[in-house]
């Protein structure tokens, strides 16, 4: 196969570095790409038509959407109809994820357990809607917004501020001019992913992200400071539940509606005290649960996505390996507030050369002399592997104490919650 890749991210070496093991690529571009990734190609993910004509020139078999705008402004249907095999939901089917409003209602109409929530475009309504409700809310603005389009006020006061901000200030642009007033439900969280083809799933190792960017679940939310998988905290019966209740369910839903789901639908769940809640649905690979997840596969990884592509999946043929898998990310200093970029990164090689050690770019880029520059909040992550969940959280530390840069922060104690409950 002669495969595009298209993204910059952490995910999208972690995609690249997975395609270039798989017996079946021939040749693999990514575009736009990072300082981590190979054979880049000078395109922006939004510049659909530039994308295609590359496509076409350089005969791509396979075109792989990596990050959820593109998906949500349909690069996945001009793929397809211009004749290019693509791994991604066309943008109807993206909308689970491009808008929170939809997903809601979705989730109403074929039974998937979630929170209560409420939509509104109007500060008045959504106010009076407020103070009418007698428990905790969340408050997130129904459309993209990078991951931090979630704030979990901590007083009424709070989360009026945060409704006026959202609909009145714009501080989320286009992408707030709808919001959820949603209930706060508790419990630990997990993300279950799945490869589907529009019919079939193939469920991926559970992973447990950490969203706050201090030690202890401290501090704003993020991208994402590091993430593990398999968490221990999703049992195998459990596992099962989630796919007969909520998995499945989407898919069957998203084909009846017309819209049917073929590339990686992320459920983002809350296990609370009745069971597995969704708090969202992704419509692609998440990011650091890649860089946790990928690294476990044991077969082609293109052939996968390419079957999914083809409607053909064959869930018997996803294999995984046994073992654990961590990684932990370094970030700017000031992320996920301002920060600067062009800092000189020293101790890549060290790090990879580490024993079942991993070094996935993100914001980084070339620089003079063969150099690595940050170029972006969260510049890059090392994931760790072993036999033992400790074994591959203690690699991972091991790996990023090797690399620094100027204001480099990490969190040190992802996954400690899961080391303390004996995990595999």
């Amino acid at each position: 196969m002669r495969v595009l890749l298209i993204g910059r991210g952490g995910r999208e070496h972690a995609m690249a570095w997975a395609l270039m093991r798989a017996p079946s690529v021939h040749k693999l571009w990514v575009a736009p790409g990072n300082g981590g990734t190979g054979n880049n190609v000078a395109l922006a993910e939004d510049d659909h038509a530039g994308l295609i004509k590359f496509g076409k020139a350089n005969a791509v078999s396979l075109a792989v959407i990596g990050p959820e705008a593109p998906l949500a402004a349909g690069i996945a249907d001009a793929f397809r109809a211009d004749g290019i095999a693509c791994f991604g939901p066309s943008q109807a089917a993206a909308r689970l994820e491009s808008s929170k409003a939809f997903a809601k209602a979705f989730m109403a109409r074929h039974g998937i357990p979630t929170a209560r929530a409420a939509v509104f475009r109007d500060l008045d309504a959504a106010l009076k809607h407020l103070n009418s409700l007698d428990y905790p809310v969340v408050i997130k603005a129904s459309g993209l917004a990078a991951g931090k389009g979630v704030i979990l006020p901590g007083t009424r006061a709070e989360a009026e501020t945060v409704l006026r901000q959202m609909l009145l200030e714009k501080t989320f642009g286009a992408a707030g001019d709808e919001v959820l007033i949603e209930e706060r439900i508790v419990g630990p969280e997990a993300s279950v992913l799945a490869f589907s083809d529009g019919e079939r799933l193939a469920i991926m190792p559970v992973a447990q992200d950490h969203k706050r960017v201090g030690d202890g679940d401290t501090g704003p939310n993020t991208g994402g400071m590091g993430a593990y998988a398999p968490a221990p905290v999703v049992t195998p019966e459990l596992l099962a539940q989630i796919g007969e209740t909520i998995l499945e369910p989407a898919i069957r839903g998203m084909a009846a509606e017309g819209a049917p789901f073929a590339g990686v639908l992320y459920a983002g769940l809350m296990l609370t005290r009745d069971g597995p809640r969704v708090i969202e649905f992704n419509c692609r690979f998440g990011d650091p649960e890649t860089q946790v997840i990928l690294p476990l596969l044991d077969c082609d990884f293109a052939q996968i996505l390419s079957a999914c592509a083809a409607g053909r999946l064959d869930p018997a043929t996803v294999k995984w390996r046994e073992g654990s898998a961590v990684a932990v990310v370094a970030a700017s200093g000031g992320y996920p507030g301002d920060y600067r970029k062009g800092r000189a990164i020293s101790g890549l090689a060290e790090a990879a050369a580490q024993p079942d050690t991993l070094v996935f770019h993100a914001g980084t880029k070339a620089g003079p002399s063969g150099s690595t520059l940050t170029d972006g909040g969260r510049v890059l992550s090392v994931t760790g592997l072993g036999v033992t969940f400790a074994q591959a959280r203690a690699r991972a530390y091991a790996g990023i104490q090797k690399i620094s840069f100027q204001d480099m922060h990490y969190r040190r104690d992802i996954g400690a919650k899961a080391l303390t409950k004996d995990a595999p």
